[in-house]
């Protein structure tokens, strides 16, 4: 593999590759095809790879701090990766792994992440305006502060999740599992709470508290 043609811009196909550790930082790398690459630690971090193709590659353990990820990443292992401050906005990221991913800073305003496995994961303060998470895996995330205004939760795994004073304003939660969940101050105006299972969940502070 030449990396020289990879980090010049001038090698785009790279489906299945094995990149494996690579160091892949300060690029502009839009448009890459890494369908299905072997990218277990490889280091993006601060690469644009804006509209690239990250669909079923392999990301365990990579470095993508502050990388433009407006990209396709459907069925992408993230797993453990850092993905500090990372722009995700409007990214395809249906069926993807993020279980034991650094999202601190993360922008998800946009993206689509049914299907998406977050279980555990610290999403605290996470944007995830008008974002897509039907079916979603966030059992026990802490979803602390974030923003979910409008955002569409439909069927999604949230026991045991943290959304304390998080804004839900908007939000489809229609036959979403809150069981156990904590919805301390949580902002819920205008939510769709058809069929949702919410049984065991702190409710104190909302409007809906009288109401469900």
């Amino acid at each position: 593999m030449n990396l020289e043609e990879i980090r010049s811009g001038k090698l785009k196909q790279l489906p299945g590759a094995n990149l494996e550790d690579e160091d892949l930082s300060n690029l502009t790398l839009k448009g890459v095809n890494f369908a299905g690459a072997n990218l277990v630690g490889v280091n993006f971090c601060q690469s644009n790879l804006e509209r690239a193709r990250l669909d079923g590659a392999n990301l365990m353990g990579a470095q993508l701090v502050g990388a433009d990820l407006r990209a396709n990443l459907a069925g992408a292992n993230l797993m453990q990766a850092d993905l500090t401050g990372a722009d995700l906005r409007g990214a395809n990221l249906r069926g993807a792994n993020l279980m034991a991913a650094k999202l601190r800073e993360v922008s998800f305003a946009g993206a689509f992440l049914s299907g998406a496995n977050l279980m555990n994961v610290n999403l605290q303060g996470a944007d995830f305006r008008g974002a897509e998470l039907r079916g979603a895996n966030l059992t026990g995330a802490n979803l602390t502060g974030a923003d979910m205004t409008r955002s569409d939760l439909q069927g999604a795994l949230l026991s045991e999740a943290n959304l304390e004073e998080a804004d839900l304003r908007g939000a489809n939660l229609a036959g979403a599992n809150l069981t156990g969940a904590n919805l301390l101050c949580a902002e819920l105006e205008d939510a769709n709470l058809e069929g949702v299972n919410i049984a065991g969940a702190c409710l104190a502070g909302t409007s809906v508290e009288e109401q469900v």
